[in-house]
């Protein structure tokens, strides 16, 4: 009976030396999960600052138009390259688009133009500080208001 006892006495070592693992394992778990919070928040509150840094910046930019500072002169010359660049690529986009769709629609909206006068279609306002286009009194991407 002895080697029993001894089995008995290993088992139930064993079975405290889990239990305790399990409690560390599950402390580690809870600080990674508030570790892994915190370093959603910080992101979230880093998106942020981001943003605002961004909104002020274009702020600048159409507030002082014509009196752009000489330290920052060559960084509004690069978001104006940048702006510039990507209506190119939306241009070229809309091109690919127009390329790619069925040559018989192309065909009825010839035989249309040529019956009918065309329209043009009224212009929509773009926004002065981030050049989004919008009907609305304010600016869908950055928040400010409209000309109109």
């Amino acid at each position: 009976m002895a080697f029993f006892d001894k089995l008995k006495d290993m088992a139930e070592v064993v079975a405290e030396k889990a239990k305790d693992a399990a409690e560390v394992v599950s402390e580690k778990a809870k600080d990674v999960g508030e570790a892994a919070k915190v370093n959603v928040e910080i992101l979230s509150e880093q998106r942020e600052m981001e943003k605002n840094y961004r909104a002020i910046g274009e702020w600048f930019v159409s507030e002082y138009e014509g009196e752009i500072p000489d330290a920052v002169k060559d960084v509004v010359a690069a978001v104006n390259a940048s702006k510039a660049r990507i209506a190119e690529l939306e241009a070229q986009k809309a091109a690919a688009k127009a390329d790619s769709e069925a040559p018989a629609e192309e065909v009825a909206e010839e035989a249309v133009a040529e019956e009918a006068p065309v329209e043009e279609a009224p212009a929509v306002p773009t926004c002065p500080v981030c050049g989004a286009k919008s009907e609305g009194k304010f600016c869908p991407e950055c928040g400010a208001p409209m000309n109109e």
